[in-house]
């Protein structure tokens, strides 16, 4: 009899996944306040980006056309046709607003790359833990194959032998009958 080897029950377990989702994130939290955490960054950050609200070019809009109707119908006199006052108010305000923009587009843009910078990195975990998961697949079907043959030589042997317990019963059945009709 052919002695049958016994399959290795020791299955590999998988890394514990981390649920720490933003862990890539977590390197970059320096860039999330635009200016910095200080009162200046803070205030600076919220006065760049309401230059681009609606609700700031309607109301300079509005501001823009009571201070040229009220200089050009004669109502007050400070600020008189071609209204330069207007025109010194608009520099000032391009003044401080375009570096205050291009720092917010400069910081936008470190904090973009350092986001996809993170989700590379994220998926590149992705990667390799589906990768051990296809190894571990890999090692349970290979176990899988070797037990279903197994399996399989342990079912013919079990036929044979109980072909030859059949065979045994009947010439033991026969080897009685003789017996008996002898006696």
């Amino acid at each position: 009899m052919e002695r049958l080897s016994t399959a290795s029950t020791s299955v590999p377990t998988p890394p514990k996944p981390n649920n720490n989702y933003f862990r890539f994130h977590l390197q970059h939290l320096h860039l999330a306040p635009l200016f910095g955490d200080d009162w200046f960054a803070l205030k600076a950050e919220a006065f760049a980006r309401f230059f681009g609200t609606p609700f700031f070019l309607v109301g300079q809009t509005i501001i823009v056309a009571i201070w040229i109707g009220i200089n050009a119908l004669g109502l007050t006199k400070f600020d008189v046709y071609p209204f330069i006052l207007l025109n010194l108010a608009f520099s000032l305000q391009a003044a401080y607003a375009a570096p205050l923009i291009l720092l917010a587009q400069t910081r936008q843009a470190d904090r973009d790359k350092a986001h996809a910078d993170a989700d590379a990195r994220h998926r590149e975990d992705l990667a390799m833990a589906s990768d051990q998961r296809l190894t571990l697949a890999q090692q349970n079907t290979e176990q899988l194959m070797e037990l279903m043959q197994q399996n399989t030589q342990l079912t013919e042997l079990t036929k044979q032998l109980s072909e030859r317990i059949e065979k045994l019963t009947i010439e033991m059945h026969d080897k009685i009958l003789r017996e008996e009709s002898k006696t």
